[in-house]
């Protein structure tokens, strides 16, 4: 099989048997904040969008390119379709044109003309993406290639059943704003991302660990922020809290830990992929000057993406919208529906809204999770507060956007503080903006609540029940246990193992004992 780097998580799968696009990106996303790194949009989109199977893992922006999918991938291809609670994909693809679709059954493969087979796994929780996740598993000719892209499943042994994977393709480095945006004291922000920045490698190793393939891409990151306001969150050597680091820094990584299968996969990069072996061809003369002259290519990307990123700013302002009105029209009745999203969050969340400039706070909202309302902040305490451009807030609104995470909280254009621990259900509410994904999401918590794990191993000097609180993953594969603390690194929610008490989150209790009790 021929696999064709072209950016980021996207790449160009060719055999025999038909040809398979995957996350094609290039448009900026997030309010103009992320950019594929690096730079794709020179490639000849033309004949990489004419294929024959078409596959959008999932519905973020730097998967799902809907300018992208519309003018340059054929409507002819074929769209492979993950097996979601909700129709959200599909119809945005239908209204970008495409026609046909093969809906798949999460981990069942799906046999296509020629002898090509395909499986997907879609993840469904509300954390998983905007409700869904998946990863392609695909085999042609005894060659298999496993593209996880940026989901996290809880193991990968449903793919290893169907025999050794010769490719491994998967995320490595940052997908989210914290801790940068937090308004915490610079060393305390440093500790912090220097732990996110060493917990995503270790989790990437374990993936990798779990598998075992011929070769590993890491794919799926970094972004790079080429906004002047954003540039500090380029990984650029200067930072050992940076969460963003990039795919030549990984491979240094893998390869300090005694591995010599690691393949960078540059847009243009050509891997020609066997039972036996990988040729690749890149399209730079020499990979490891590239990433460090990485600083001197974001300038001129920089350079040439500017009149886009000032067109996108003028974009957002629409002071036609009342910001409060229309919050309370769009929200209040979904807090009335929720039950178990409200009740974890628990208390007042605040957002600042601030003039363009970002200097003057010019209204201040309150959604009350507990009075089920929304209104003027009244200076109380809040348990969390969000600062950001009223334009920002104008644009959600008017556009209609159901997913705020994936759209103004990625985009790192905002400031954050909170009283207490994280709280997923925070996130988790405002992903879901709209009564098809509040009444899915609130099923789902309903249904996890009164699932019992009844089961548990021994880690170390403790036992404790096999599978996290939070999303199951199986702590004998992702545990790590340091004193009295165990670390999920799945997601690195951690546990006081004497009280069972959560230290990540709130409404997670894990059971745990010592093992000679």
């Amino acid at each position: 099989m021929r696999l064709t780097g072209t950016g980021h998580a996207s790449m160009r799968i060719d055999t025999d048997a038909g040809s398979i696009l995957c996350d094609p990106w290039v448009n900026p996303a997030f309010f103009a904040s992320w950019f594929p790194f690096p730079d794709n949009s020179q490639l000849d989109w033309e004949t990489l969008g004419d294929v024959d199977y078409l596959y959008v893992s999932h519905l973020h922006r730097d998967h799902f390119d809907a300018d992208h999918l519309r003018r340059f991938i054929s409507k002819r291809a074929t769209v492979l379709l993950p097996e979601y609670p909700t129709s959200e994909l599909e119809d945005e693809l239908r209204e970008l044109g495409f026609t046909q679709f093969i809906r798949t059954r999460s981990n069942e493969p799906v046999e296509l003309d020629g002898g090509l087979t395909v499986m997907i796994q879609a993840l469904t929780s509300p954390t998983d993406g905007p409700i869904g996740d998946s990863s392609l598993w695909v085999e042609h000719n005894g060659v298999r290639f496993l593209n996880q892209n940026d989901a996290r499943p809880t193991d990968l042994s449903e793919f290893a059943k169907l025999g050794h994977v010769h490719a491994h393709l998967l995320q490595f480095s940052g997908a989210i704003w914290y801790p940068m945006v937090y308004e915490l004291p610079v060393t305390a922000r440093t500790a912090f991302g220097k732990q996110k920045r060493e917990r995503q490698l270790d989790r990437t190793i374990r993936y990798i660990d779990d598998l075992k393939a011929s070769w590993v891409f890491p794919i799926a990151g970094p972004p790079c922020f080429l906004d002047d306001e954003l540039w500090q969150f380029n990984d650029l050597g200067q930072d050992e809290g940076n969460i963003f680091p990039d795919q030549q820094h990984f491979v240094d990584h893998y390869a300090g830990l005694g591995y010599d299968n690691g393949v960078i996969l540059l847009p243009g990069t050509v891997a020609e992929v066997t039972a036996d072996d990988c040729q690749v061809t890149h399209p730079v003369s020499d990979v490891r000057q590239f990433f460090a002259d990485k600083e001197q290519h974001l300038r001129a990307y920089q350079e040439r993406q500017r009149p886009v990123i000032e067109a996108a700013k003028a974009s957002w302002a629409h002071p036609e919208v009342d910001v409060l009105a229309e919050l309370k029209r769009r929200v209040e009745p979904l807090l009335e529906e929720s039950i178990y999203m409200a009740k974890g969050v628990g208390g007042p969340v605040r957002f600042d809204l601030t003039d363009m400039a970002g200097a003057e706070v010019v209204e201040s909202i309150v959604v009350d999770f507990p009075a089920k309302q929304v209104r003027p902040y009244a200076d109380e305490k809040v348990r969390y507060r969000f600062k950001t451009r009223r334009a920002l807030v104008e644009n959600l609104l008017h556009s209609g956007e159901v997913d705020w995470v994936n759209s103004l909280f990625l985009s790192c254009r905002f400031s954050a503080a909170r009283i207490g621990q994280y709280n997923e259900f925070v996130y988790s509410f405002f992903k879901c903006l709209s009564e098809e994904r509040l009444q899915y999401a609130e099923g789902w918590y309903d249904e996890h609540e009164k699932a019992v794990d009844a089961e548990d191993i021994q880690l170390g000097d403790w036992l404790v029940q096999r599978r996290c609180p939070h999303l199951k993953a199986d702590l004998s594969r992702f545990g790590i246990i340091e004193g009295e603390t165990l670390t999920c690194q799945l997601h690195g929610w951690k546990f006081d193992l004497k009280s069972g008490r959560c230290l990540t989150s709130v409404g997670h209790q894990i059971r745990s004992q010592p093992a000679d009790s």
